[in-house]
């Protein structure tokens, strides 16, 4: 295993409420609409998560393990290409940390890290996750997310 790890963090504020963030994150018929792709699992910690295309929902890009679930403040889970599955030291793990405020805004912090530096994944995240949280805010705010 690599001594070292990356990370990245976005945060993001979205005139929306912390429950319906959480649901645009795990209900596949919300994420397939801003994000391209099915987020699915039962979320309870310890089970496995898919990240399935939309254009075929055979095959799932990214796979993971449920590490705690508490809606609507907080999501951790592992995260991997599903080519690289097998290999434990490929997963990285992502947290999604919701906080209410009194204004009718919600701050969403996303952390990706524990990640291979210099990796093709630490590479894809970086310009991945700004897009996909900029579709599913557009997505909470005017009903459209971006055709990704």
């Amino acid at each position: 295993m690599t001594a070292q790890r990356a990370s990245f963090v976005y945060v993001t504020y979205i005139r929306s409420t912390a429950e319906k963030i959480f649901e645009a994150i795990t209900k596949p018929e919300i994420a397939r609409v801003y994000w391209g792709h099915s987020n699915v699992s039962d979320w309870t910690p310890g089970s496995k998560w898919e990240h399935v295309r939309n254009s075929d929902a055979t095959i799932s890009d990214i796979v993971g393990k449920v590490v705690e679930h508490d809606p609507p403040k907080r999501l951790v889970m592992t995260w991997a290409a599903a080519s690289q599955a097998d290999d434990a030291d490929q997963y990285s793990r992502v947290t999604f940390d919701i906080e209410s405020n009194k204004d009718g805004m919600v701050k969403l912090t996303v952390s990706h890290d524990e990640l291979q530096p210099d990796s093709k994944m630490q590479s894809g995240i970086t310009q991945g996750w700004p897009l996909v949280l900029s579709s599913m805010k557009s997505f909470l705010e005017t009903g459209q997310g971006f055709d990704l």
